[in-house]
């Protein structure tokens, strides 16, 4: 059945309606950035750019490094801008934009979000790099779908209870990475993490400018949170917060596709410490990527 106009919009020359897209332009590896900006710091070590456009915080360029085709977009800031961009990617390969009836076959994209994170563990120190094996919302993003199916309950119900966490707050969420595209960036340059996704900078990161926040003490819980699912198996503590993650694996699971997050540690909240070199420790993560994405 075609899925009607004021649901799946497009625009007059026939592009996905905010990432300006269609489906020739997109490579079957795709790198998020938060910036704009971030998308030419990326494709500045390409082979060759064969596609550009921008609307509005979506910037998009599609090109290859060593021979391999990757597709780099911005999506801004929030798991609100996520949300945009993973519905959007996934209807450019697996809905007919022409006749708006979804495949038959899906295609899955493989994801990895290049970004940068504020550690809250002492142990992390800036210039990190750390990949997000599990990831927990503290938005409500995933709830708003058919999603149970891709959460860890067990954790869920452990880090409400760790935290205290206030009713009128929406539920935190776990999602997991893919497993085996994670395994691609593993090394012993990369920190296994656990991030903390929320939906904003200030208070809900516990920084305190001018506003109380309603839980002064909750990037010290975070800190403490500790998850072991049996006497044998890994403890799992809260590593770093950011704003994309949770969106990203939780959408990409749900959607069929592979997603991986990886993070330059910028800053360490529990140290009060802040990276001096923030640009080349970030670059230093794209180039990382770049050539892990087109390792054997």
């Amino acid at each position: 059945m075609a899925i009607a106009p004021s649901e799946l919009i497009l625009n007059p020359d026939g592009s996905i309606y905010h990432l300006n897209l269609r489906p020739e332009h997109l490579a079957s590896t795709i790198i998020t950035v938060g910036d704009p900006d971030r998308v030419d710091t990326v494709t500045k070590y390409f082979d060759s750019v064969r596609f550009t456009t921008q609307k509005r915080e979506f910037k998009t360029s599609t090109g290859t490094y060593k021979g391999k085709e990757i597709t780099v977009i911005s999506t801004g800031i929030g798991t609100d801008n996520i949300d945009i961009v993973l519905n959007e990617l996934d209807a450019l390969v697996n809905i007919n934009l022409e006749t708006r009836e979804i495949n038959e076959v899906h295609t899955s994209l493989d994801i990895v979000r290049i970004g940068t994170s504020g550690s809250i563990q002492a142990d992390i120190p800036v210039n990190s790099f750390l990949m997000s094996r599990y990831a927990i919302g503290l938005d409500a993003l995933l709830h708003f779908y058919d999603s149970k199916h891709v959460q860890h309950p067990a954790i869920q119900k452990a880090f409400i209870e760790h935290m205290s966490w206030a009713p009128e707050k929406s539920d935190p969420y776990v999602v997991a990475c893919d497993e085996q595209l994670a395994d691609k960036f593993a090394s012993d340059k990369m920190v296994d993490g656990f991030t903390a996704t929320n939906i904003g900078f200030y208070g809900p990161q516990g920084r305190v400018l001018r506003l109380k926040t309603t839980d002064a003490t909750m990037n010290d819980k975070l800190g403490t949170f500790c998850f072991r699912e049996s006497a044998t198996s890994k403890e799992l503590k809260v590593t770093n917060l950011e704003m994309e993650t949770s969106g990203i694996y939780g959408l990409a699971k749900l959607l069929g596709h592979r997603a991986v997050s990886l993070n330059c540690i910028i800053a360490n909240r529990a140290n009060m410490t802040f990276s001096e070199q923030p640009t080349e420790q970030t670059e230093a993560l794209i180039q990382y990527t770049l050539d892990a994405i087109t390792k054997d």
